[in-house]
């Protein structure tokens, strides 16, 4: 008898409960209007202290610069940034959170709350603590060779 492959199983569940909070974020993240994507490109850029450039916030998320492009095409037309002119170098183009960007940003962590919530509503308090612990231990890679 071989014993039960609990790697595949586990991963299997973070796969699924990842699945489900992704569902969860973005039926909380619709009624303001804003993707899952777009979300995250807006809590980058307020992340910096100062506007980031195209290429920095490109970077940071692991995707390509066009992707930031479109991204920014979008949140530019809901008016939650504008494209800014670097005051050192013309050339080069900074992206800036409106008010309405940040009122925004405001909304979309009322709304990513309710989903974790929503997500973590099973479990008590010292449950989640542990969750906490086991998450940040494996984000931290300890442990891998």
């Amino acid at each position: 008898m071989t014993a039960p492959d609990t790697s595949g199983q586990l991963a299997e569940q973070l796969l699924r409960l990842t699945r489900r909070l992704h569902r969860a974020q973005k039926r909380y993240l619709d009624p303001v209007g804003i993707t899952p994507a777009q979300s995250r490109l807006l809590r980058t850029v307020a992340h910096y202290d100062t506007p980031p450039r195209m290429a920095d916030l490109a970077e940071r998320l692991e995707v390509v610069p066009r992707a930031v492009t479109t991204l920014v095409d979008a949140l530019e037309a809901n008016g939650a940034v504008r494209r800014v002119p670097d005051q050192s170098n013309r050339r080069v183009t900074r992206i800036e959170l409106t008010d309405e960007g940040r009122s925004t940003l405001h909304e979309l962590r009322s709304a990513r709350r309710a989903a974790v919530e929503e997500i973590l509503a099973p479990l008590d308090a010292g449950q989640r603590d542990v969750l906490e612990d086991l998450l940040a231990t494996l984000l931290s890679g300890r442990g891998l060779a």
